[in-house]
Formats: C-alpha cells, structure tokens, sequence
C-alpha cells in the first residue's frame, strides 16, 4: 500500500472505490432481537417512520482539511455506501417464525410500530439454520438442517448463498445469532486444508459459527461476528478471507457495560488515576440472557468482555496505577427485565498521593436498540471494504475495531480497544482510501 506525503499528511494515491450500484443482499445468521430489530429498523426508517439514531453510517459526519475550512460532510455522502433502499435481507435461524413475528416475540419494538411494516416484515422467512445443542444448550432448535457430516451442513449453506447471490448484485453475511460454548483454537484450525478434513470427520472443535463463516468466505462474501464466538479470529478464516478478498473485523458487538469501559477507562489513564477495582454485573431477560445462563457460553462472553481493561490500561507500563487491579464480571438472566438490560459498575480508583475515590454506574439500556445500529454499520462498511482496493485484500478491517467488544488485528500486534482511538483510526481510514489529508489534530498551523 503505498503512501505520499501532502503538507506532512498522509493519503491515499487516488484510489478508485466501486460504485455501490444494484442491490446488497445481507445474509443474517440468526432472526432473534438484534436482528429483527435492526430489519424492522431500516423498513422504518426507509419509509419515514423513525430516524437511524445511533448509525454512524447513517448520522455521523468526517471532517475534511483543517478546522477552519468547514467542511464536515455526511459520511454517507463522502464514500459510496449502499442506500437503504438498496438493502435486502434473508437469513437463517433456528425457529421458523417469519421475522414480524420473531420481533413480535422478542418485545423490544413497540407493536404499533411492528404493525405499520407488518406485511413487509412478514416476507422474510428464515431458511433452515445450522444448529448443534452441544454448541448452545439452553436452546433447541426446530428450523435446522440435516446432513451427513459437517462438510454436507457446510455445503448446504454454500448453496443458500448462491441462490441468493442471483436475486441481489453483492452480499454480506452477519451473524446476530446467539453465544456458543467457549472454544480455544485447535489444529483443525490453522489452515483450510486442516478444516476441511476437520468438516468430513464432523470434528468437535468446528461451531456452527465457523460452518457459517468458512461458506461465506469461500464464497467471496465478508463475514461480521456479532458474537464472542471463536469463529472468524483463526488461521482457517485469515487465509480464507485473503484468498477471496473477503473482509473479516472483530467479535462481540460493543452495546452497553463494554461501551462504557471504552470511554472512562481511557480518561482515568489519560489523567493517570489509578484503578484497584472494576466490579461489573449484568440482568437481562431476552433470549441472549437465557444462553448466557448456561456457563460454559457465559465463559466466551467472559473472556470477550474482561479482555478491555488490560488492553486499555496497560498494566505493565503502569504497575503502580494498575498492577493489582481486581476486575469481575457477572450476568445474570432475569426473565421480567427482557431486552432491556441493566449494568452496574463499581469502579474504585484513587488518585494524589494514594487517596480513594468511587465511581458507580448504573446503565439501563436496551440492548438490541444499541446492537442493530452497530449491524448496519458493519454491513455498509464490510460492503465498502469488499469494493475498495486498499482494504479487500487485507483479509482484517481493524479499522472497524470501533464496534467490537474483541477486535481483531494481525497475529501479534495488540488490538485498540479505546473507543476515541477507534474512532479516529475509522476515520482516518475512510480519509486515506478517498485521498484526503489524514487528521492528527496537532493545530500548530494555525498559530504560525
């Protein structure tokens, strides 16, 4: 990737995005509370009815050149996203509710709002899903497909995707489906050959998710995780995702407790505030809080949220201010509470000369209203990255980290997780493959 310097700036030597012409097809892996939500979204909003808040695709802005040339377009209009209009949806799940009445069982859209784009809602049905209770064993599912081993299930939804593939002009794949039983990687997979034979055998170290992601990326399409699940950060997928110019990002969408860590946690370290402890407890009722009951899904989700504090604080470069931090988390179902979900923090920090201080939090958020935003976002950048030379290849959009719990970087090099950071590598990124001068808000020009 080659680079010139413009007034001590980076950018890009012109590159040429595709159009987003046609139709994107978006491939849904699971019609449960995020992604019914996030559909039933986009049909509001493409008829006036809501507004996208929360979309940074959508709402957000990008500063072009220097503070004084006022020049903030929307990021819609700056690079060549699909339109809404131009979105369709299918997927798979394991139920055979149609998605008006997933959402309708899901309770987080009110039913007035269901009813106006009920006929349209009604239209999309999900095709048979790829489902193993050993993987999530709080659910059982109806809506599944059958095969004689994996590689069959894999080739199933390889066909899934080629039927789609004729009715729309490009497609990408999201999984909104629900937590899978903690997995660490194998032999299985560190390469594609190791996995297909892995396939043949119906090897026990291959999830659902990675049947889902390894159809997908060998069939050219990008593939976004909103799960903790070990899916797409293994060498099977890299080489996979590079050889077809697939784009893959991170794992775990950042919606509520996880969001806040991003912000504060940067801050005490910006001021150099210590922190001894980071108490952090969840309840939610909806069907995510019923898997994460069970605790071997309770240990990904786990490992995806306790990995934040480390990254950000850096406790070896700072022992004395985060050495012998104690960090907990906890969720809990509680079925009254459904999708609205409830997060406490207790933070204890200290700061001059050792002196305690407390912080509590108490966030009551609705998860899946935080969640279909983030969906939209990842499909519209995912389709972008597929169609712009700079990134395709690249195999991991670690510029996308902004939306992820987990993101992932190359094997080696520690991920970002402090959201600000996140946001202006985004940027930055979107600045770089459209040519345009990279921000470092020094400002000293402007007092020479």
């Amino acid at each position: 990737m080659s680079i010139v310097k413009d007034g001590g700036q980076d950018t890009a030597p012109g590159s040429r995005i595709l159009p987003a012409t046609g139709k994107l097809g978006v491939m849904v892996v699971g019609l449960g509370a995020v992604a019914t939500t996030l559909i039933a979204g986009v049909e509001a909003v493409r008829r006036g009815i809501a507004k996208p808040i929360g979309s940074i695709t959508q709402m957000g802005t990008i500063r072009l050149g220097k503070r004084t040339d006022s020049c903030t377009p929307l990021i819609h209009d700056f690079v060549p996203l699909a339109k809404l209009e131009d979105v369709i949806f299918t997927g798979w799940d394991i139920f055979e509710d149609n998605v008006y009445e997933a959402a309708s069982n899901a309770k987080v859209l009110d039913k007035d709002l269901l009813q106006q784009i009920k006929p349209f809602l009604e239209t999309i049905k999900p095709l048979p899903a790829v489902f193993d209770q050993y993987y999530v064993k709080r659910l059982q599912g109806t809506n599944v497909k059958k095969g004689k081993n994996k590689r069959d299930l894999a080739e199933q939804v390889r066909a899934d995707i080629r039927e789609f593939k004729k009715t729309v002009d490009r497609v990408v794949m999201i999984w909104c489906g629900s937590t899978e039983i903690y997995l660490q990687p194998q032999d299985v997979h560190a390469s594609v050959a190791a996995f297909e034979k892995g396939l043949d055998e119906s090897d026990i170290n291959i999830a659902p998710s990675m049947i889902y992601a390894y159809a997908a990326l060998s069939e050219g399409i990008p593939f976004a995780n909103g799960a903790p699940n070990l899916t797409v950060d293994l060498p099977v997928m890299l080489e996979l995702s590079r050889k077809n110019s697939a784009p893959i990002c991170g794992k775990d969408f950042k919606t509520g407790q996880t969001l806040i860590k991003t912000v504060l946690s940067p801050a005490f370290k910006a001021r150099m505030l210590g922190v001894s402890g980071w108490y952090s407890t969840n309840i939610l009722g909806n069907r995510d809080g019923e898997v994460l009951d069970d605790p071997e899904s309770f240990k990904t989700k786990e490992e995806s949220k306790l990995g934040v504090l480390d990254f950000i604080l850096q406790p070896d470069l700072y022992p004395d201010l985060y050495g012998n931090i104690y960090h907990k988390v906890r969720i809990n179902y509680y079925p009254p509470r459904g999708d609205n979900k409830e997060g406490w923090d207790n933070i204890d920090i200290f700061g001059w000369l050792g002196y305690p201080m407390q912080i509590k939090v108490d966030f009551l958020c609705r998860d899946s209203i935080l969640a279909a935003p983030i969906a939209l976002d990842l499909i519209l950048f995912m389709d972008m990255a597929k169609r712009t030379p700079e990134l395709k290849d690249l195999g991991i959009q670690e510029w996308l980290s902004f939306f992820f719990k987990s993101p992932m970087t190359v094997p080696g090099l520690y991920p970002e997780h402090d959201l600000f950071i996140q946001s202006m590598k985004l940027k930055n990124t979107l600045r770089y493959i459209k040519g345009e001068q990279l921000i470092t808000h020094l400002g000293l020009e402007y007092y020479d």
